[in-house]
């Protein structure tokens, strides 16, 4: 074969184990390609496609993407036999291209050029790339276990064998970096354990074939906890979503394992007897072990799913009644997601590979069905759910984790009607043929500070079986006192709080009660604790940028774990105690002087004391851990409250707690290296409350250097050069700090100015004309209140410069701004010659200056928090209405609106050329 003397000439086949030329495939009928990660010299990414017997190949420096916006450098080489798509092993050294070799993915393709594919038809296909490769641009599709959907490949003119992988808008977009999934999709191993003596052995199948299956141990059913999806208030058209309608039924969580079936409910509760035509149809299963995630339905005539069609079960405790049940009503469990399979965790392959799994591996009957995603766009597929009589619909990111316990904003929710959960905290007296059982039902719903607010009462929808069987559930549960935080309506016999109630109704009144309530059922599936109003968030907003929640807490720790240990420390600070310790994640912290005032009371609000702003930092943690989380810290401790002077520490001296982990950095003065504290774990975060450190001062910059600063250093304290050379010195954002030097008159003298409407409003303005200045040069940018009178704009970059260079280009803006605002701008030094302006501070941008972190408390009146907002809501908002009380709530209600900001870091290259 003359086409492949190049690479003979490069090998001697008695001393490497790569392939000599052969023949191809004949009774494949599909293209095949492949993509070899190679530890050479340089480390790369080999990406083959078969064409006309061989593979035609093209090294990636830099890997492949499935980001459209990312443009990956190939440079085309010799072409290499196809039995080398089998290939995968080590070349020795002093061998053409030595180092390992794994095979990072394969599959089959078909060129795709305006819309024509050439599956089952290898012979035309190698046609069509032949001539794709004549012309220089190439389009095809994939259909890999990682690389999936349209891409095209473009020579350019820059090098005779030089071109670009670009990946094509379509379903299979994502942002992950695929170069982070670093195992064979053959043999499971990595280039290390090829470096470290482990050979590839038979190939393997089933969830073994996907990357990021882990083999594991079979999951406690009593432990596990289904994920959720956020709601939102529109659909919408994205690339990379998958539409299903969304079901009315019971959420169940199914395991087969060791020969026996277990159905648990969304509260962990074993269902398992309730069901037995299901758990005959799980047991039936070939898989060996399973579990399975979904939604038990009961059908009506028009086989849609009702949720009220599954209430003749919530009274039945014998197993012949669920029989006779079973016989009398089709009962289906809908199987929309795979968790695990026969001895591997899938939970990390993405959604996309978990349903194909799904479908080659579910057998399905009339009480087991898989649920597949809806074509077409988010609009179209809602009203089509709505016209089948569906409650709404669910979407869900095709790359998306399964996150156990997790409401994520990766699976959002649009219901077409209005229905929730309530929880059941009394009743009225009824009347009439209702005098034996009750008027209506007193509902609630739980706030961020865990009080039971009252939201109505339901006196509609009931049958005199559920009615009869409720009465018998509250006499059981009749309390003396109130369960709500304010005054109910009517004459309330009081319960405890432990039955939860499904309720439509058509809107909430502007003061928090429910019109025209309807009961729906009861949910024995739902914790009565985890009851909060559901307030949809807007989707235009969550789609813009801040569309995603990590699972994981920032220390490694599942966000289920991490909630775990929230919730326990909050109700350990619930001990009225001044002094005691806390048990937080195996750690012990010495909490002294709770009850001391830390902000003076306000109005008819009381002091806030110590005890408040640790509550606040355990239940902020999640997100402040997420955004503190590799930055060192500079402390500013008010160890007897905002009124008094604090002090600032860089470097703490005294002897630290085992679990604060802290970085050694080199001293501005060149005195040698201190310790600066990270805050990376939540024992960390309340000893900083114990600590007095009301503010949270971090770096823009992270000691990790991953994903975007791979190659700097983390040597950080052995010399000033070494600190420069640093991935500390390399920031993650652009910061613009905009502070109003515009008086209200009552400040004294030589104070900073108070805040005053008039000060906000311009402030507000200038940071419009910014974020205008900045979409020009299409910036992502994210603002936040600063907590006391300004404004922050960050614009996350990617870690390609360093603090000097980001300073240099925030005055360049700067200066561009007070162009366009001379009136209103300023970047004088002297005080005296701000006045009457906003200031715009581009000296942030410097290494070893802080700003107040995302959710810092400050020291202010209204215990201001610096908080992240929507652009769309600026305008309009209040900044002191941003405080220690009502930040969790928002956060609780709307999410972390910074939650994905280094996912959308923007190149400053464009600017730092012009």
């Amino acid at each position: 074969m003359p086409k492949l003397e190049e690479y003979r000439r490069k090998r001697d086949f008695a001393k490497t184990p790569e392939p000599p030329p052969g023949d191809a495939d004949a009774a494949e009928r599909n293209l095949v390609f492949v993509v070899q990660q190679h530890a050479a010299r340089r480390m790369h990414w080999d990406f083959r496609l078969e064409v006309d017997g061989v593979l035609k190949s093209w090294p990636l420096p830099n890997g492949p993407s499935l980001d459209p916006k990312v443009r990956r450098m190939a440079v085309m080489t010799e072409d290499h036999p196809y039995e080398y798509r089998n290939f995968e092993g080590v070349i020795p050294r002093g061998e053409y291209g030595a180092g390992q070799v794994i095979i990072w993915d394969e599959g089959i393709y078909t060129p795709d050029e305006d819309g024509v594919y050439s599956w089952d038809d290898k012979a035309e296909g190698s046609r069509r790339m032949l001539e794709g490769i004549e012309r220089g641009k190439l389009s095809f599709t994939l259909r890999g276990k990682k690389l999936k959907g349209s891409f095209t490949l473009v020579k350019t003119k820059y090098a005779p064998n030089s071109w670009l992988l670009i990946k094509h808008r379509d379903e299979y977009v994502s942002e992950r970096d695929l170069t982070l999934e670093d195992r064979s999709v053959r043999s499971g191993l990595t280039l290390s354990d090829l470096k470290e003596g482990r050979l590839p052995g038979p190939s393997a199948s089933g969830p073994a074939m996907h990357a990021q299956a882990r083999k594991a141990d079979f999951p406690d059913p009593r432990k596990e906890r289904p994920m959720l999806a956020s709601l939102v208030d529109a659909p919408f058209d994205a690339p990379g979503w998958l539409w299903e309608p969304k079901l009315d039924g019971v959420r169940v969580l199914a395991y087969k394992h060791g020969g026996k079936v277990e159905l648990r409910s969304r509260r962990g509760v074993d269902i398992t007897k309730q069901y037995p035509a299901i758990t005959a149809a799980i047991a039936g299963q070939e898989a060996e072990s399973l579990a399975l995630d979904g939604e038990v339905c009961a059908l009506d005539e028009h086989g849609v799913p009702r949720f009220q069609l599954l209430q003749g079960r919530i009274n039945l405790t014998r197993g012949v009644d669920f029989a006779r049940l079973d016989a009398e009503q089709l009962a289906v469990f809908f199987v929309f997601d795979i968790l695990y399979l026969d001895g591997y965790d899938v939970r990390n392959v993405p959604l996309r590979e978990r349903k194909e799994l799904l479908a080659t591996r579910l057998q399905t009957s009339d009480r087991l069905r898989l649920v597949s995603a809806m074509p077409g766009s988010g609009a179209d597929v809602a009203e089509a759910a709505e016209a089948l009589g569906f409650e709404g619909v669910v979407a869900k990111r095709a790359d998306s984790r399964y996150e156990p316990g997790v409401r994520a904003r990766t699976w959002l929710k649009i219901k077409s009607v209005r229905e929730q959960e309530f929880v059941v905290g009394g009743y009225t007296a009824g009347e009439g043929a209702r005098r034996s059982s009750f008027g209506a039902l007193a509902l609630g719903y739980y706030d961020a500070q865990g009080r039971l607010r009252y939201a109505g009462n339901v006196g509609s929808g009931f049958n005199e079986r559920e009615l009869r069987a409720l009465r018998e559930r509250l006499d059981a549960l009749r309390a003396d006192a109130s369960p709500f935080a304010e005054q109910t309506e009517g004459h309330v016999t009081y319960v405890r709080p432990e039955i939860v109630v499904e309720v439509k109704y058509a809107e909430w009144t502007h003061d928090g009660r429910l019109r025209a309530p309807v009961f729906e059922g009861v949910r024995n599936d739902v914790d009565p604790r985890h009851v909060t109003r559901e307030t949809p968030k807007e989707t235009e907003a969550l789609l813009s940028g801040n569309g995603r929640v990590a699972a994981a807490g920032t220390d490694g720790a599942p966000a289920s774990t991490q909630r775990d240990e929230t919730a326990d420390a909050l109700e350990q600070l619930a001990n009225p105690k001044a002094n005691f310790t806390i048990e937080i994640a195996g750690a012990s912290v010495k909490l002294t002087n709770l009850d001391k005032p830390f902000w003076p009371p306000r109005g008819d609000r009381p002091a806030l004391t110590k005890r408040d702003l640790i509550r606040y930092y355990v239940k902020l943690a999640p997100v402040l851990l997420l955004h503190l989380k590799d930055r060192p810290l500079t402390l500013t401790r008010y160890p007897n409250g905002i009124e008094h002077k604090p002090f600032y520490q860089k470097h703490y001296e005294q002897p630290l707690p085992d679990f604060v982990e802290t970085v050694d950095i080199w001293s501005e003065t060149g005195r040698g290296s201190s310790a600066y504290i990270l805050c990376n774990n939540l024992p960390t975060l309340v000893w900083l409350g114990q600590l007095a450190d009301l503010e949270l001062h971090a770096w823009m910059s992270r000691t990790e250097p991953e994903p975007d600063a791979g190659g700097r250093g983390r040597d950080f304290g052995s010399s000033e050069r070494a600190l420069e050379a640093s991935a500390l010195n390399y920031p993650d954002f652009m910061v613009f700090d905009l502070d109003p030097y515009i008086y209200s008159g009552n400040e004294g003298k030589g104070e900073e100015p108070e805040y005053n409407p008039r000060g906000w409003q311009k402030t507000v303005e200038v940071a419009l004309s910014l974020k205008e200045l900045l979409d020009q040069l299409r910036f992502s940018s994210f603002i936040k209140t600063s907590g006391k009178t300004g404004l922050h704009v960050y614009v996350p970059v990617l870690r390609h410069y360093d603090y000097d260079v980001l300073r240099a280009a925030t005055q360049t803006l700067g200066r561009f701004l007070i162009q366009t605002r001379p009136k209103d701008v300023t970047m004088e030094w002297d005080t005296s010659k701000r006045r009457g302006k906003v200031f715009f501070d581009a000296n942030q941008n410097t290494r070893g200056k802080t700003l107040a972190a995302q959710y810092s408390p400050r020291p202010t009146p209204w215990a201001g928090v610096s908080t992240p907002i929507a652009w769309s809501e600026l305008p309009a908002i209040d900044p002191t209405a941003l405080n220690l009380l009502t930040v969790p709530e928002r956060v609780a209600a709307q999410g972390d609106l910074w939650a994905d900001i280094l996912g959308h870091k923007s190149d400053l290259s464009s600017l730092l050329s012009g």
